[in-house]
């Protein structure tokens, strides 16, 4: 067994393995669903301070960008001073630019096992499903002696929206869903739009500025609608288990983004009451 299998993969297996025996032991309708729930809470939950120091450190390059600016406007000219400016500006606000990419870093490995498993769980169809879950699992106890129970919510775990010919239509609802959600965390993700302006702009500065802005407007404002569109379609070719995790996954980090940052570009859609 490779070390990713050994200390990601097959210890989140057996922790989704022993959610559903506890689930099941108790009749709960949906056990298996239900366990695939419990365990991305989980595991989001685990990685919630690693989110939120990436989350914070994203707000605070965004909160010092007019600054930046301003210092671009004045020593864009001069590398080195420009270079000097922008460190000096970065220690006085206790500001590490990289800060926001090792949270995330150390989240990717967490996200790949926890997909695998997943996979490997909805895999009902292969002869030797329940073989091959039960040699990853530690003890006895957890063992399945029959493959788990698929229905949730009226959907099967293991179906897939593409399938929808011979499923039925209502299934689309899943892609659909998994798209809104997307949408509306790539949204909340982008940032309220700022107004501030340089400090004293030539014409130049001021068309150099809003050329940039408006370039870089477009490739967020296409972002946001090309990534939902690119998972939605994901979701309609994956089975259903797996939107089950991405979504659950999802809806808990607009939580946790609306907590910590606000709704960003969202606000304007909201009540006044919710913004934030």
């Amino acid at each position: 067994m490779n070390p990713f299998d050994a200390f990601l993969t097959t210890p989140i297996l057996n922790l989704l393995v022993a959610l559903f025996k506890i689930l099941d032991a108790v009749k709960i309708p949906g056990a298996l669903g239900l366990a695939i729930i419990l365990l991305t809470i989980i595991i989001r939950m685990a990685l919630w301070p690693l989110t939120t120091a990436q989350l914070k450190s994203t707000q605070k390059m965004a909160a010092l960008k007019p600054h930046l600016d301003r210092i671009k406007a004045e020593h864009g000219h001069d590398k080195v001073r420009h270079q000097q400016e922008v460190a000096s500006l970065y220690k006085e606000h206790g500001v590490n630019p990289l800060a926001g990419c090792l949270p995330l870093l150390l989240q990717i490995p967490v996200f790949f096992a926890l997909y695998n498993v997943l996979l490997k769980i909805v895999e009902f169809g292969k002869a030797d499903f329940l073989a091959s879950i039960n040699s990853r699992l530690y003890w006895q106890a957890l063992y399945l002696e029959s493959i788990p129970e698929t229905n949730f919510l009226g959907f099967n775990l293991s179906a897939k929206p593409s399938e929808w010919q011979t499923i039925g239509a209502a299934i689309l609802l899943i892609p659909i869903a998994t798209g809104v959600f997307q949408f509306i965390q790539s949204k909340m993700l982008t940032p309220a739009k700022n107004t501030q302006a340089l400090t004293n702009p030539t014409p130049k500065d001021t068309k150099e500025k809003e050329g940039l802005e408006d370039t870089m407007a477009q490739v967020q404002s296409q972002m946001t609608f090309i990534m939902p569109a690119m998972i939605a379609f994901f979701s309609y070719g994956f089975p259903v288990g797996l939107s089950l995790y991405w979504n659950t996954f999802t809806v808990i980090g607009i939580i946790q983004q609306y907590m910590i940052t606000g709704a960003g570009a969202l606000n304007k859609y909201l009540p006044e009451q919710w913004r934030k």
